[in-house]
């Protein structure tokens, strides 16, 4: 992926559903190369709508989106892969395969991506040993508490060394606790020059955190300020 400085601007982006509903109207921002933000707003706002556009899962009645050199607007449909390649995305509800190990999951976006067993390798235990994990790579994920199985996800979602990093609602089934470590994972890839987007409802966790906070409202963006962290 080209490297500018805006790794991800809307342009006055809305998106109307075959229903009439607007999901998001008029939004536009830039989000920088490097840079941490929070997404915040109820249920409903818009905050899921936003991170589907930016990997392509829906696309938006009007305007245009840049994430890093693509203008999404000009990607044929085979080329979609491509630009997935280079976001890491993480879900609220981890998304895992139960029938594989913890190692086998992460490995996953290699496979697909084809690079050698070796290196596949190699980079999947770098990823665990970023998220604390190293030492259970073997077993399934049925067996790791709620938090553990997060971190898998988060590593699935890294071990490409994607540019980008998206996240839905990581911590919304996790404690207090469990959710401060999953955001400071998230602290590391951003001072590691990832680009990272949270998704979340924890005002008080996005205060803590002390960064850049998009807040949407029925689909319209009506705050975009930096927090001081308390």
């Amino acid at each position: 992926m080209p490297d500018p400085t805006n790794m991800i601007h809307f342009d006055t982006i809305t998106k109307r559903y075959p229903n009439g509903h607007v999901g998001l109207n008029q939004i536009s921002f830039r989000l920088d190369r490097g840079e941490m933000a929070f997404l915040t707003g109820h249920s409903g706002a818009g905050k899921s709508s936003l991170l589907k556009l930016i990997i392509l899962m829906d696309r938006p009645t009007s305007g245009g989106i840049q994430v890093g050199g693509y203008q999404l607007s000009k990607l044929r449909r085979a080329q979609i892969p491509s630009l997935r390649r280079n976001i890491g995305v993480v879900f609220q509800n981890h998304q895992l395969l139960f029938d594989r190990s913890v190692f086998d999951n992460v490995a996953i976006p290699l496979q697909v991506a084809g690079f050698s067993p070796e290196e596949g390798a190699r980079r999947v235990r770098a990823a665990l040993d970023m998220v604390g994990l190293l030492n259970k790579e073997k077993q399934n994920p049925l067996s790791l508490s709620t938090g553990e199985q997060q971190r898998v996800g988060i590593a699935r979602a890294v071990v490409n060394r994607p540019p980008v990093l998206l996240a839905d609602e990581p911590t919304g089934n996790l404690d207090p606790e469990l959710s401060e470590e999953i955001m400071q994972l998230f602290h590391n890839f951003h001072q590691a020059g990832v680009t990272v987007l949270v998704a979340t409802h924890d005002l008080d966790l996005v205060q803590r955190m002390g960064k850049r906070v998009l807040t949407l409202d029925q689909g319209q963006l009506i705050r975009d300020c930096q927090v001081v962290s308390a």
